[in-house]
Formats: structure tokens, C-alpha cells, sequence
């Protein structure tokens, strides 16, 4: 707040203050040292935080890794994939997840993405016949059509890794979304809805595909007995599959254990500031926001909403600049020098498909930070800039 009352732009990019809970763990675990999750003969910080998470998405296990890649990488490893297969993922995500299949030796498959951020199911559908798996990325917490996405890769034997990142707390049907796939993969970085500046998790049903995982994940000899009722699967596989170290240490998982309570509230708090502020942006003509799916009930910590109407790229670079000068950084992904979701980025693929309607949507979609900390002024300091912001711009 400024000295005359005025509401400030608000700071977005700090993540919520981890709970004092965790503090005397963490104390604790650095005058003991004991920061090797293997260390301890049971009850690990580590091993907690894979019971309480697999308890909280209703899962019957869970991995914790030293990033959401991390586990989209092991999963596709788990999977047992032949080098070359070929993974269909939405050609809107991040980078990390094209990068997270090469790095497994497969190839990555675009698949064009819509107006709404969400897969385009026709396209989605006559890729599938070539396909070996599916990394389908919510992102942003956008869900594609889940229902549809599996039933056509059940109908043809096809596992689903869901990149579930910006998903913790977001139901399909009332199901957690994470436990709809194979396998499914969350983030801890700073950004997302529980924060320990970086690691991961995934979680899945098959306890074939868990015990691979954790060998490769690095339990090396017989650490993999700490890991309850896998001990018959996890024996076969030792010394069979390689090991990637991938580690969580539980100085991370001391920091995410006392968030998990907090999930809840966030998840609440966060969609009532989304729907907030979308109902301001939809309102001034010039911005929309795309409703959620019918089966969908998000949990966002940010807003994505598209330029409306006939902008060219400079008046959506114009736009960009007219909402910095009031102290809202919005990111048109497209337009943003050498952004990591701008599929033509990535370099790193060779050549990149030509992929018009998902080119098209970059090109007018916006994305603004919204963590479920902010009050309702600086929500409505946000929403303020943002409309005239565009009205500026578009009279």
C-alpha cells in the first residue's frame, strides 16, 4: 500500500512464505546432516512426503524426483519405450517437455493446439496412429478433453503420461488430474502451487511401472526396500535398468510436507481470483478468457486470455508495453523474444512443424501471473490495468 492509501502494483513473483512447520524439520535435518533420503532406515522426509502425496491424489504410489522433468523422463524410461518412439504432446507446453522426451530417446509429435489451449482432438486423432505414447501437458492448468484423449489411446493400447505441473488440485469429473493417465507428474518449482524451488513427483497405479522407476530414479542395491510393497517387483529390476539419480533430498521434501495442508485453501483461493479477474477482462470487449471445460474444475495460479478481435503484432507489443507502464507484466506468448512456450523455439527438435492454428493462438494469447496470495485490490489493480491497458491501444 502506498503512504496515501493507494494500492501498489502487486509483487506476483514472490511465492507464498514456506509454513514455520517446516522450520524445526528443517533445523533438525541440517545439524543431523541427514539430508540423503536413503539415509535413514524408515520414515524419511522423503518417503513421507511420497505417502502423504499419493494419499492426498489418491494414488497407490508415488516418487519423488528433483523436477516435474525429471519425472516426465523417468516415466517415459518406466514405460520402456523403443529408441525413436514417437510421443504426441500439445504443441502449446513448455519446453522442458519435448526436452524431457529427447532426453529418453523418443521423438517428439506436435499436435496442434486451439483457441481454448486445449488439444484440437482432430488432429490429435490422426497423429495417434503412429504414436507409442501420449505426454498430454496441461498447461497452464488448461485440460484437454480427457475423456476423449482416453478413450482413442485405451482403444489402441496406448499409455498417457499426464504433465500434470500446473495441475495440483484440478479435477476432471471430479477426479484429480495426475491420476487419469499411466503416470502422473507434478511440479515443485517456485512458480507452482506448492513451492521448494525445485523438485517433482509422479504418481501412478502400476506397481510394475513404479518399481522401474524407482530403480532407475537411483536406489541403488537395496535402498529400493524403503519404498513399502514393491519389494518383489523393485528385486527384479536391480542391476537390470540404469541409474539417472534423480533424487529428491529431504531438505526439499521438509520444505513441501506442511505445504500439502495448505493445498486446499490455495486451490479455493486461486480459482476465485482467476474467475474475478476473468469476469473484469471478458467484460471490457477487447480480452477473453476461455471457459473451462464442463468437466473441468481448475485450480489457477495464473490467468491466460486472448487479444480480441483484429490486433496487429504491434498493437499486441503496444499492449505488452501500455500494461508494464502500470505495473502488470504480461507476457504475450508469442511475441515474447525467445519465449520457452513458443513451440518454433525449439531448436533443439531440428525442423519444427508447421502448426498455423497453434502459431495463431500464441500470437494473441497473454499470460499474467495470479497467485492465490493476492488480495481483492490488487486483483482489481490487475484487472484495471489490463482493460485499459487494451483500451489505450484499441480506443
Amino acid at each position: 500500500m502506498a503512504p496515501d492509501g493507494q494500492t501498489l502494483a502487486p509483487n506476483v513473483y514472490d511465492a507464498e512464505a514456506i509454513p514455520e512447520a517446516a522450520r524445526a524439520e528443517i533445523d533438525r535435518l541440517l545439524a543431523s546432516g541427514d539430508l540423503f533420503r536413503y539415509t535413514a532406515p524408515e520414515g524419511a522426509p522423503v518417503a513421507l512426503l511420497e505417502s502423504e502425496f499419493a494419499a492426498l491424489l489418491g494414488s497407490r504410489y508415488a516418487l519423488a524426483v528433483s523436477s516435474c522433468s525429471a519425472a516426465l523422463f523417468l516415466s517415459l524410461k518406466a514405460l520402456d519405450l523403443p529408441r525413436g518412439a514417437r510421443v504426441l504432446i500439445p504443441a502449446f507446453t513448455f519446453a522442458a517437455v519435448p526436452s524431457s522426451i529427447v532426453h529418453a530417446d523418443c521423438i517428439p509429435v506436435l499436435v496442434e493446439v486451439g483457441e481454448n489451449y486445449r488439444v484440437d482432438m482432430a488432429d490429435f486423432e490422426a497423429k495417434l496412429a503412429d504414436a507409442s505414447a501420449v505426454m498430454i501437458s496441461h498447461m497452464r492448468g488448461h485440460t484437454s478433453d480427457m475423456d476423449a484423449i482416453m478413450a482413442l489411446a485405451d482403444a489402441r493400447g496406448i499409455p498417457v503420461i499426464e504433465d500434470a505441473a500446473h495441475s495440483l488440485g484440478t479435477t476432471w469429473n471430479g477426479r484429480n488430474i495426475g491420476t487419469i493417465g499411466k503416470v502422473g507428474c507434478f511440479s515443485f518449482q517456485s512458480y507452482k502451487l506448492v513451492n521448494a524451488g525445485e523438485g517433482g513427483i509422479m504418481v501412478t497405479d502400476d506397481p510394475e511401472l513404479a518399481a522401474r522407476a524407482i530403480i532407475m530414479s537411483g536406489a541403488y542395491e537395496e535402498n529400493w526396500k524403503k519404498h513399502p510393497g514393491l519389494s518383489n517387483s523393485c528385486a527384479h529390476w536391480q542391476n537390470r535398468l540404469p541409474l539417472y539419480n534423480l533424487r529428491m533430498q529431504n531438505l526439499s521434501a521438509a520444505v513441501i510436507r506442511p505445504q500439502l495442508p495448505e493445498v486446499a485453501r490455495r486451490v479455493a483461493q486461486g480459482r476465485a481470483n482467476h474467475d474475478w479477474v476473468a469476469d473484469r477482462l471478458n467484460a471490457c470487449g477487447l480480452l477473453e478468457v476461455p471457459p473451462a471445460l464442463p468437466q473441468e474444475s481448475r485450480a489457477p495460479d495464473s490467468i491466460q486470455f486472448n487479444l480480441k478481435g483484429d490486433w496487429s503484432d504491434e498493437q499486441a507489443l503496444a499492449f505488452q508495453k501500455a500494461a508494464k507502464r502500470r505495473g502488470v507484466s504480461v507476457q504475450v506468448f508469442g511475441l515474447s523474444e525467445g519465449n520457452a512456450r513458443a513451440y518454433w523455439n525449439w531448436q533443439f527438435l531440428g525442423d519444427v512443424p508447421d502448426l498455423p492454428r497453434t502459431r495463431a493462438m500464441l500470437m494473441r494469447a497473454c499470460d499474467v501471473r495470479l497467485p492465490a496470495r493476492l488480495t481483492g485490490p490488487e486483483l482489481d489493480y490487475i484487472a484495471s490495468a489490463l482493460t485499459e491497458a487494451a483500451r489505450e491501444i484499441m480506443g
